[in-house]
């Protein structure tokens, strides 16, 4: 605790408010991520992924039946209210300086990533969303390196390439998908989400995760709150319950309780390292659409996702330099 107070203290004391911890003094080597904290960023992290696991067959399910706009915007909208609500009864204080960086946040995880992804859902295969989604460990691990002053070693990079080649391989091992304009859509939502990966992990290191991911949806809620109301549509009362069901799961698990648990998991874990474990998160999206899509779960994926998880594990070995974190 005195290390986090440390690196709080040298932070808010930082003039120029930058989005990284401050460097280790001059010939002091950083500090080594404590094991009890690595173990609890990843237990913390695996159950943000099977939160996730189920966005985007929600987000499928919502946008065969409403606009992806409407959807983009009613699920910030709903997790922007849950959050007014929280924060109206806990009052934690917030400080201006930490606004442009909450507005970024919400830039990528709250408007850009989910208003992406739904346009992309009604564009390509979900052979295609796999494979476009398997760089986000990638895409957060290097947005970690300027962004939370990490620095993977080459044999963590090593894994992260395996690990986004098999779940590759496995999106396309019966054949080639066509390139279509999806495409993208899908790889702004995985830059973006990458970057507000990051972006929260250092966030969620100097105030709970939780207050990361809901002063970002609190900021965006007037806007979604209009756009909600303004992209209301004509036939609502004919839309499927299991639509509206959907959108809700969108907004509550995925948009407000899900990030706030990944965002502990960041700073405990480190945002590089637990990253990786969003190589499981197409299997775990399969098995969900599995048991409540009654799609066939065959060997070959349970084969593709015994060899990701072995990937994953071994990246818990691989040395990853950064500043040390305790959940918020």
């Amino acid at each position: 605790m005195a290390l986090e107070a440390t690196r709080t203290a040298a932070y808010t004391a930082s003039p120029a408010h930058t989005l990284t911890i401050m460097p280790a003094i001059a010939g002091v080597a950083r500090p080594t991520m404590p094991q009890s904290n690595r173990t609890l960023g990843l237990a913390l992290g695996l159950v943000a992924v099977v939160m996730f696991g189920g966005s985007l067959p929600a987000t499928r399910a919502s946008v065969l039946y409403l606009d992806p706009w409407f959807v983009t915007a009613a699920r910030a909208a709903i997790g922007g209210a849950i959050s007014l609500v929280l924060l109206g009864v806990r009052r934690p204080p917030l400080r201006l300086t930490h606004v442009p960086r909450l507005v970024l946040i919400a830039l990528c995880l709250v408007i850009g990533f989910p208003l992406a992804a739904a346009i992309a859902t009604v564009t390509v295969p979900s052979a295609h969303g796999g494979v476009i989604l398997a760089l986000m460990p990638l895409t957060t691990a290097i947005a970690a390196v300027p962004l939370a002053g990490e620095r993977p070693s080459p044999f963590f990079w090593i894994l992260t390439v395996i690990g986004a080649a098999l779940v590759a391989a496995f999106a396309l091992r019966d054949g080639s998908v066509a390139v279509v304009t999806g495409d993208i859509f899908l790889v702004l939502a995985v830059t973006m989400t990458g970057v507000g990966y990051t972006l929260s992990g250092t966030m969620a290191r100097i105030m709970p995760g939780w207050q990361v991911i809901a002063w970002a949806l609190v900021i965006t809620l007037p806007p979604a709150a209009v756009a909600t109301w303004l992209l209301w549509p004509d036939d609502a009362a004919t839309v499927p319950l299991s639509a509206w069901i959907a959108l809700i799961y969108s907004g509550v698990i995925t948009q407000f309780v899900g990030y706030a648990i990944w965002n502990m998991a960041l700073a405990a874990g480190g945002v590089a390292r637990v990253g990786q474990l969003q190589l499981v998160q197409p299997f775990v999206t399969m098995a969900i659409a599995a048991v409540f899509l009654g799609e066939t779960v065959d060997f070959a994926m349970i084969a593709f996702a015994v060899a990701v998880v072995a990937v994953v594990a071994l990246g818990r070995r691989a040395a990853i330099r950064g500043p040390a974190a305790s959940p918020g």
